[in-house]
């Protein structure tokens, strides 16, 4: 996982190339670059952390690659929609009262 300082790291190494981009090019080019890059890095650090989370493009272990739902996390083979979980027994079913205690106090599971 990223932390705060790995952040803080690439935050300053794109402030000092884009300090030396504005130098080096320019007015209008080397704002463009600028921008470009500060908006380029944080794309590129999320990209990596989510790729660190099997969650952008590298899919589940086992579904060739394939992603399902909102950042791979939905839409599991075989799950056949949502289920809960009783909050009493802990017993995964599909809905309405539990069928092993007959609680009504469930949460979804998806």
């Amino acid at each position: 996982m990223f932390s705060y300082k790995t952040y803080l790291i690439f935050l300053f190494v794109s402030l000092g190339i884009s300090i030396g981009l504005q130098i080096a090019l320019p007015f209008p080019y080397g704002l463009v670059a600028a921008i470009g890059l500060f908006i380029a890095f944080p794309l590129l650090l999320r990209k990596q952390y989510m790729n660190r989370m099997r969650g952008y493009g590298g899919g589940r272990p086992g579904s060739g690659g394939k992603t399902g739902g909102f950042f791979g996390l939905g839409s599991q083979e075989g799950s056949g929609g949502v289920r809960y979980v009783c909050l009493v027994c802990n017993n995964k079913h599909k809905g309405g009262s539990c069928p092993r205690c007959g609680s009504k106090m469930q949460r979804a599971d998806f």
